[in-house]
């Protein structure tokens, strides 16, 4: 792996544009664009790994919600023949409750991929290990979209810019068949792909990063910061590997969704913030 999380980059503080008038999915609290003034601020270039997650277990002896749970969901096509089903996603059946899935799963096979099978909450006791925090919805926002505030994606507006492919999405058809033409069927390596002109990896595709926000639906100029109640839902950003254009398109910067803070499945990360 060509990059730390030790080593965060500087944003700029200013005025930035976040959301969208033109959003996707409305219901999801995509719009309006509004216009926030941010101090400086330093974030990782990647999504943290499953190698540094477990530096910080061997540290503290952390257990996180997953584990102490005995389950976590899987996408159906990753679940192991033989493995004890304990739930299924009611919205979305691709989504199994395996028992004993945990982010060890990829500890000794991936140790360079985003740590997943992690909740916010495991998220927030690495940040505080770290010294760090999890990074706003707004500054999330401003990081991936680089010198060029309101974009769609991290380097431009078009998904694959000359049929070049700059992110880890699905191809094929949802949720039967990845085609892989991006180079990868499941989750890849953080610095799998260019950086943003921030120096900024993976900030769409791979696997959702968790925020501090509360999530918030509505479309008032504030829902981007509200604080978070226990047990309300938190931001999630960036979509992940699982993402298709005939089911969300979430890969989007502007694109958002959430969870409950102890919630964990195979394609939720985070990175780390100051």
């Amino acid at each position: 792996m060509s990059t730390r999380t030790d080593a965060l980059v500087l944003v700029p503080g200013g005025r930035y544009v976040i959301g969208t008038d033109e959003p996707w999915l409305p219901a999801d609290g995509e719009g309006p664009a509004r216009a926030v003034e941010l101090k400086p601020f330093r974030i990782g270039p990647c999504a943290v790994t499953v190698a540094e997650f477990g530096t910080f277990v061997d540290a503290t002896g952390f257990v996180t919600d997953a584990e102490q749970a005995g389950w976590s969901f899987v996408f159906a096509s990753e679940v192991d023949d033989g493995a004890l089903i304990v739930g299924r996603a009611a919205e979305a059946p691709w989504w199994l409750g395996v028992e004993g899935a945990s982010w060890r799963d990829a500890l000794d096979t991936n140790p360079d991929h985003p740590v997943v099978h992690v909740s916010w909450n495991d998220a927030e006791a690495y940040c505080r290990w770290r010294g760090a925090r999890l990074p706003t919805e707004a500054e999330w926002e401003a990081a991936a979209s680089g010198v060029v505030p309101g974009r769609t994606f991290p380097w431009g507006e078009e998904l694959t810019p000359g049929g070049t492919h700059l992110c880890n999405v699905w191809q094929g058809s949802f949720p039967r068949e990845d085609t892989g033409e991006d180079g990868f069927r499941g989750r890849a390596p953080v610095d799998a792909f260019p950086p943003n002109d921030f120096g900024l990896y993976n900030m769409v595709g791979n696997v959702w990063e968790w925020c501090a926000d509360a999530l918030g639906r509505t479309s008032s100029p504030s829902s981007c910061c509200a604080p978070a109640s226990e047990g309300e839902e938190r931001v999630k950003k960036g979509g992940s590997y699982l993402c298709h254009s005939s089911y969300c398109a979430r890969y989007r910067i502007q694109a958002r969704t959430g969870s409950s803070p102890d919630s964990s499945t195979g394609n939720v990360g985070f990175r780390i913030a100051r």
